[in-house]
């Protein structure tokens, strides 16, 4: 963890060619069931087993703050906006690669996809590699059985399972002119946009597994004789 080091031992990870890896997640409604900071948590643990996996990736503090709009009149909910997600990217990764030649923004949030491809594309525009790991996988959307199942396996103990209930299971190309005009709770009153009947440790542990291979496979690619779009987005 990047904030356990002291100045030299950051600039002897750096000199030695370290990746620095940043979780972006989000402080929003997961359902009834689900703490409001699943989606932190499931970029933070991505980023941690790239760190045990590969010994030149450093893990800089999460970003628990994302563009959380779709999900506001869920009490708990702390969204930044678009504008500011991307500012506070840019700028933090323009100070990071004072020091680190390589920056990794492992995302958890759908509303966090647009400003970080924006802040990416300057970055990269001014030279800086910086690259964003979009997870992609099979399963529901928010809070659902896929959600559920990884906090069953990062803290089972912070699941309320006897308060889980199903939401609205219609697919996002179905909703997403709902969710764009109002939202969230337009569609959903318990903020749930799948199922988490099912959900099981096991399941989510299998899950956390396939994104932590597809993650480091990508992450492998990272040297200068690869394309720089071949990892990431």
């Amino acid at each position: 963890m990047l904030a356990d080091l002291t100045w030299p031992e950051a600039g002897e990870r750096a000199a030695a060619g370290a990746i620095l890896a940043f979780a972006v997640g989000a402080t929003e409604q997961h359902g009834p069931h689900l703490p409001l900071s699943t989606d932190t948590d499931v970029a933070a643990a991505l980023c941690a087993r790239l760190a045990a996996a590969r010994s030149d990736v450093l893990v800089g503090p999460a970003i628990p703050y994302g563009a959380s709009g779709e999900h506001a009149g869920f009490p708990g909910t702390l969204s930044i906006g678009q504008a500011a997600l991307e500012l506070l990217v840019v700028e933090l990764c323009r100070s990071a690669t004072d020091t680190f030649d390589r920056i990794l923004l492992v995302n958890w949030h759908g509303g966090n996809v647009e400003p970080l491809r924006r802040a990416k594309d300057l970055l990269r525009a001014e030279s800086r590699d910086v690259r964003v790991y979009l997870p992609r996988f099979d399963g529901d959307l928010h809070a659902g059985r896929s959600e559920t199942g990884l906090q069953l396996a990062l803290a089972p103990g912070r699941v309320r399972a006897d308060l889980a209930a199903a939401g609205d299971p219609r697919p996002l190309a179905e909703l997403l002119p709902v969710l764009r005009a109002a939202g969230v709770r337009a569609v959903s009153a318990n903020g749930v946009l799948g199922d988490p009947a099912g959900a099981t440790e096991a399941e989510g542990a299998a899950l956390l597994d396939y994104l932590g291979a597809d993650l480091l496979d990508r992450t492998r690619l990272w040297w200068p004789e690869n394309s720089p779009e071949r990892i990431g987005t």
